[in-house]
């Protein structure tokens, strides 16, 4: 069976992720059974190999392959036939393995998507508007057994916007906060604040700045905190993505409302922080921040290291590494 989970709504996909895995069998065995390929950069070979083991007393075999679709989207520069043979041998693979494709943004033009499409379960998952937010955040209320004032529900939208992994920790906080009765928007004033992001924010300038100690003390904190290392992950990557956009649309001259508006930076909180990271660090030490970010996900994700030795690694790597000097 094969599937394609693309968008760029990571949180929906990822949920959506965890339910096929319930779905496709017993969660013990299926671990022993699931095995994580980097798209971008695996072989022909070593994907057949894979896709062709048979599971191990079970009768399903799960395999997820992260980026092979993009890297036959329209920006890509690998040739424009190098698809065929992944395809072919996509086509091939046994009914015992259920096959995983997951991407963000993936064009509809995308060749290896069109092949494909005809025998998968599409499934896509884009950015929700602000009336789909609004909508996302009173579903997920009521999933947690409470309710939410309309007002409550738009100044929420308004200060967190539309991250979902961060707006569904803010909806059980404030679930908490308020047992038995419906959240109001003084509520959401009470509770919701911009302190895990001021460490986040924090968290970034210690790591592009080298000061290993400090985004050690920071990272643990916030772990501490609740905040879990595929949340860390998902913001600081989030972050360093959002200074290299608001770098290039501002070098373009493009007004401050309309990139506001574009990526959903509703708090003025975050979009200061956000031209202050712009202004002080350059862009390559940027560049390697996210590359180093990425390779950690995918340490996590292919079980290399567990998830909190994972960062510790990173945030090690990252002060190892004062090839690009800090200049303002």
């Amino acid at each position: 069976m094969l599937y394609i989970l693309f968008g760029a709504d990571d949180y929906s996909l990822n949920k959506s992720l965890e339910a096929l895995k319930k779905e496709t069998g017993d969660t013990a065995l299926l671990s022993t059974n699931t095995s994580r390929l980097d798209g971008r950069q695996v072989t022909l070979d070593q994907l057949r190999a894979v896709c062709e083991t048979l599971p191990f007393l079970s009768p399903k075999r799960l395999v997820i392959v992260t980026g092979l679709l993009e890297r036959f989207d329209a920006a890509s520069k690998t040739r424009s036939d190098d698809w065929k043979p992944l395809a072919a041998c996509i086509h091939r693979v046994p009914g015992s393995t259920v096959l995983v494709l997951v991407d963000s943004k993936v064009s509809r033009q995308n060749p290896l998507l069109k092949e494909l499409s005809t025998q998968a379960v599409v499934k896509s998952f884009p950015a929700l508007r602000y009336s789909e937010l609004r909508q996302w955040v009173g579903k997920y209320t009521r999933e947690q057994g409470s309710t939410m004032s309309p007002q409550a529900v738009d100044l929420l939208s308004h200060l967190v916007g539309g991250n979902l992994w961060v707006m569904a920790s803010e909806i059980d906080k404030l679930v908490l906060f308020a047992p038995g009765r419906r959240i109001e928007e003084k509520d959401v004033k009470a509770v919701v604040s911009d302190s895990q992001q001021t460490s986040v924010f924090a968290m970034i300038d210690a790591l592009l700045e080298f000061k290993a100690g400090l985004a050690g003390e920071l990272m643990h904190q916030l772990l501490r905190d609740g905040a879990s290392p595929a949340y860390l992950l998902v913001m600081l990557a989030r972050q360093a993505r959002m200074i290299v956009r608001v770098r290039e649309l501002r070098n373009q001259g493009r007004p401050e409302a309309e990139i506001r508006s574009k990526f959903g930076l509703a708090s003025d909180f975050v979009w200061q922080k956000t031209v202050e990271q712009v202004g002080r660090y350059p862009l390559e030490r940027i560049k390697e921040f996210y590359r180093r970010l990425l390779a950690t996900d995918l340490a996590i994700k292919t079980g290399k290291y567990k998830d909190d030795l994972a960062l510790d690694i990173l945030v090690a790597e990252l002060y190892r590494r004062p090839d690009v000097s800090i200049s303002k």
